[in-house]
């Protein structure tokens, strides 16, 4: 057997394996989640065809032509009996871009389809397309939000970082014809972390936005912010207020942004969102959840203190470390929640709750009281009432 034929024999069999493999929950959880043992999908998971020329006369070491360095950051919808991540998949080159991966089970199983998505462009070109919010809204379309980068033209010469970040908008009837729309316009510098809502409000299409001074920094942007446009197709935001505002001192100091669309329920609408503080050791992102009015979904009701998930273990160590990020949910018809997220910028995960949980988290979870006193008075005040439990 040559050394071409070896090697893909040896990781096809691998890949296979990996593809097979079995996912069960880990072991006592905090009894909001459950976590699962084995990432749903990795750099490993992108087929050989993607990476490897398959030509024996061209390629002799069976040798990576096109490498894939990270998977992460899927967008998630459940349809016709499947379960779909819609991931962002970064290749060797750093340019990331859209591929669909499917299973069964919503644990494992997760295969890729033959070919990435080849995203429409508008007039100017992305330069870089990442983090799809996918929604199933009610008029009948898919849609997918995703950040659109393109190099700053303000930028002083000789700056080759600096970015402009917009929110693109596709739409697509079966995840496989995609309709590229014009790019959302609003009054801020940077759009990140654009969400659709699902519904209409007031027959109009609602956006959670996070409206940034620069590509990075905030700036003067306070949070997650809220904006309606009369039309799809060409949306405009004149007017943005925020309804989820940035604290000092908390796990949402330096920036916050929607995760996913929210799931609606009969006590409001459940938000997952992520929060990020600065440390000794750089960002630190983790997600949260609030809740908001069912008829208003501007208005939060609730605001559990504190984080929902954070990275733990391995999930602490990437391409970007220290980074729990979601912006994929699937909120079944039976009360099954699957929440997709990606640790430190490399592989995706899935934790698997329940609409019921994550009410009774919202509603019963105390909010920060924003002060180290004051924090230790609420938690005093928890074990008094357990020692008064106590047979």
């Amino acid at each position: 057997m040559s050394l071409f034929q070896q090697r893909k024999q040896q990781l096809t069999e691998r890949y296979e394996a990996l593809i097979a493999r079995k996912n069960k929950p880990a072991e006592l959880g905090n009894g909001i989640f459950d976590r699962y043992e084995h990432p749903v999908l990795t750099a490993g998971h992108a087929p050989l065809e993607w990476k490897y020329d398959f030509n024996p006369e061209t390629n002799p070491y069976f040798m990576e032509r096109l490498g894939v360095h990270c998977v992460f950051n899927p967008g998630a919808i459940f349809l016709n009996g499947k379960y779909y991540l819609v991931a962002r998949v970064e290749g060797n080159d750093r340019k990331s871009f859209f591929a669909i991966a499917e299973s069964d089970s919503g644990v494992d199983g997760f295969r890729f389809r033959d070919f990435p998505v080849l995203l429409p462009e508008t007039s100017d070109p992305d330069i870089n397309v990442y983090d799809m919010r996918l929604v199933q809204h009610e008029d009948g379309w898919i849609y997918g939000l995703f950040c659109t980068e393109r190099k700053d033209p303000n930028a002083p010469k000789g700056d080759l970082s600096s970015a402009v970040a917009q929110c693109g908008i596709v739409r697509t009837k079966d995840l496989k014809q995609w309709e590229r729309l014009a790019d959302l316009k609003t009054a801020s510098n940077q759009q990140r972390n654009v969400v659709l809502h699902p519904e209409f409000v007031g027959g109009q299409y609602a956006f959670y936005t996070r409206p940034q001074d620069g590509f990075i920094d905030t700036g003067s942007g306070g949070g997650i912010g809220w904006g309606l446009s009369a039309t799809i197709e060409n949306a405009v935001i004149e007017s943005e207020t925020i309804i989820d505002e940035r604290h000092y001192h908390t796990i949402k100091e330096v920036k916050n942004g929607q995760g996913p669309a929210p799931i609606k329920t009969d006590k409001g609408w459940i938000h997952i969102a992520h929060g990020v503080r600065n440390t000794a050791a750089g960002l630190r992102y983790v997600l949260y959840a609030f809740l908001s009015d069912l008829k208003e979904p501007d208005m939060v009701t609730h605001r559990p203190g504190g984080h929902l998930l954070a990275p733990e273990g391995i999930e602490r160590v990437g391409d970007v470390s220290n980074v729990a990020f979601c912006n994929g949910v699937i909120a079944r018809e039976n009360g099954d929640v699957y929440i997709y997220y990606a640790s430190s910028d490399t592989r995706c995960h899935v934790a698997v709750t329940t609409v019921g949980q994550l009410l009774d988290y919202c509603i019963n979870t105390p909010e920060d009281p924003l002060r180290s006193y004051a924090c230790v008075e609420q938690r005093i005040a928890l074990i008094e009432r357990n020692m008064s439990l106590t047979v």
